[in-house]
């Protein structure tokens, strides 16, 4: 697996699109969860290509299953907060270390601020759900990365679990989005590991400014 904190993610230039983030709440078609809202709505923001390839990728699952989004658009102050809380928990778990070792570790389920699609807008945390909301179960929470069963790919889950984590990822996959092998709730496109793992010459999309929010 290529982490996001190797140097072939970083390399990838950016060609900013400055494609504007929409507002999913302003967008009937997407169910957006609340567990992760903050007070400027950031969670629910998203480029619109992605919004699109969203949109389309849920026609093509059975009727009535939704995704269920629960976080788009992070600000690179928050994602640098994370990066930085998830290393030091390292050094105190495994100390010894040099500075590479803990973020090459720590990307493996957060990623450094500077190549991290969340600040770009490019990447949305999602699970799926019925028509009425029941949310359905894919082997742990989205953001649960305690165990390898967050791995996409784990088979140490159940069988219904791996159908629908089946389900997401033909659809997303369809529409062109990419997976984070090791959270399976994580998707992105345009982003640098986009960029990376379709073969594309330049990601669509950095880190966002305010202007475009």
């Amino acid at each position: 697996m290529i982490v996001l904190a190797d140097p072939e993610i970083s390399r990838i230039p950016v060609e900013e699109s400055g494609e504007a983030l929409i507002d999913l709440r302003a967008i009937p078609a997407l169910r957006l969860d609340p567990r992760l809202a903050d007070p400027d709505a950031h969670y629910a923001r998203l480029r619109l290509s992605l919004v699109d390839r969203l949109i389309t990728a849920q026609t093509l699952m059975r009727p009535g299953l939704r995704f269920l989004v629960v976080e788009g658009f992070r600000p690179v102050e928050v994602q640098v907060k994370y990066f930085d809380a998830h290393v030091d928990r390292l050094r105190a778990s495994a100390p010894g270390h040099d500075e590479d070792w803990y973020r090459h570790r720590a990307s493996r389920y957060i990623s450094p601020p500077e190549v991290s699609p969340h600040p770009a807008g490019a990447a949305v945390d999602l699970t799926l759900c019925e028509t009425d909301g029941h949310e359905l179960w894919l082997g742990t929470e989205v953001n649960d990365t305690d165990t390898d069963a967050c791995h996409t790919a784990s088979t140490a889950i159940s069988a219904q679990a791996r159908e629908h984590r089946r389900i997401l990822a033909e659809a997303l996959t369809t529409v062109g989005l990419t997976n984070y092998p090791s959270e399976w709730w994580h998707w992105s496109y345009g982003d640098r590991y986009w960029a990376c793992t379709t073969g594309a010459s330049a990601a669509r999309y950095g880190p966002v400014t305010s202007d475009q929010l």
